[in-house]
């Protein structure tokens, strides 16, 4: 190799590539805490060039995401939302699919979920036996909805070779049109001006527990983080998980092994596709009690994708990063209520959060599939 190579972009390139693959654990999150302090560094800057005071900024910052019990509580409902989304797109992520559509999973998902409760309630007794009844009904509806929707765009790539990042991000459209008309007619609530269905019965819901939040429940964070960690055993630790991450990946040595690669390729979709409909579940049972317009939910399924960036596509490390994407948009709003500091400004800073800490990631996945960081990859 000559020394023009050795020194030009692309060899540059691969050095700074292999370094990132060769990350420790321990390295990448002091790559991902160092990216943090960065951005926020940055945003600091950026208020004070606006006019504003940067340390009083800071200050909400901080107390928009921690300063009291009812804004933890919001930080966490906000973050169980994040992790779940997060796992989603991890799930397929990991097996080398792009599930872009967990937006409209969570949609279709958020749906059966609500129409599944408010259909079967007439039949089962009242109180807290019916109530539990009520929402496992409508937990397994909104995991089959929600797979369902994923297992589409995967049919599609794997046996009419469609691209899944198109079909999912037009499939996203499809879900919040045809869900939006449903609400605006056969599914609305009587005598609303709103779109929204009818309320869920009231012993319906997880008891706010611990913060004492209606809109909060420890119960439903408790049981996202068992459900990560289910998702994580799977994905590491069982035959399954290892042909999806096989088939994703290197489909023609799955094949050669005996997978049906086009098979597991739908089953990813479909799994991922059932945990962004558990995702609305919690969302529909802990925080609406019904479900709404479905373009006035905030959009989980898209950050969900910076979210598992962030986690290196690992569904443990999910966890600490939608803690910060939920502190973050708790922060958000804190300081849009309590501030004269644009929102504009505001959202500018988290996105520049955003960039910060998954561009890394992104560039270890782009170095891996273009065959970056040394001769032996």
């Amino acid at each position: 190799m000559s020394s023009a190579d050795q020194s030009g972009p692309r060899s540059m390139a691969d050095r700074v590539a292999g370094r990132l693959l060769e990350a420790t654990v321990l390295e990448r999150l002091g790559i991902a805490l160092a990216s943090v302090t960065t951005a926020i560094l940055i945003g600091l800057v950026l208020v004070a060039a606006a006019g504003y005071n940067p340390i009083l900024f800071l200050n909400n910052l901080i107390v928009g995401a921690l300063g009291s019990e009812r804004i933890l509580a919001r930080t966490l409902r906000l973050s169980t939302f994040f992790i779940l989304t997060g796992v989603a797109v991890a799930i397929a992520f990991r097996a080398g699919v792009f599930n872009i559509g967990v937006q409209g999973q969570f949609v279709v998902g958020g749906l059966f979920c609500t129409v599944s409760i408010l259909w079967t309630a007439p039949f089962l007794p009242t109180g807290t036996v019916g109530g539990i009844g009520l929402m496992l009904i409508g937990t397994v509806a909104a995991a089959v909805g929600g797979g369902l929707y994923g297992a589409l765009p995967g049919v599609l790539k794997a046996y009419a070779d469609a691209n899944e990042i198109i079909t999912t991000i037009m499939l996203n459209f499809i879900a919040i049109g045809v869900v939006s008309w449903l609400l605006t007619n056969p599914l609305r609530a009587e005598g609303s001006t709103n779109v929204q269905t009818e309320r869920l019965p009231d012993y319906v819901g997880l008891p706010p527990i611990v913060f004492g939040d209606s809109s909060f429940s420890i119960i439903g964070l408790l049981l996202t983080l068992a459900l990560v960690a289910v998702v994580a055993i799977a994905m590491t630790r069982t035959g399954i998980g290892y042909d999806m991450v096989t088939s994703g990946y290197q489909a023609g040595a799955a094949v050669y092994s005996g997978v049906d690669a086009k098979r597991t390729i739908v089953a990813t979709m479909t799994f991922s596709g059932a945990v962004a409909g558990l995702a609305s579940a919690v969302y529909v049972i802990m925080f609406q009690g019904r479900f709404i317009e479905p373009a006035s939910i905030h959009t989980y399924g898209y950050d969900a994708i910076a979210v598992s960036l962030l986690a290196a596509n690992n569904p443990l490390g999910v966890v600490p990063a939608g803690l910060l994407f939920g502190g973050l948009n708790s922060s958000s709003s804190y300081i849009q209520t309590y501030s004269d500091v644009p929102v504009q400004l505001i959202d500018g800073i988290v996105g520049i959060v955003i960039v910060f800490v998954a561009a890394p990631e992104l560039f270890r996945m782009a170095a891996k599939r273009a065959g970056l960081g040394g001769e032996d990859r």
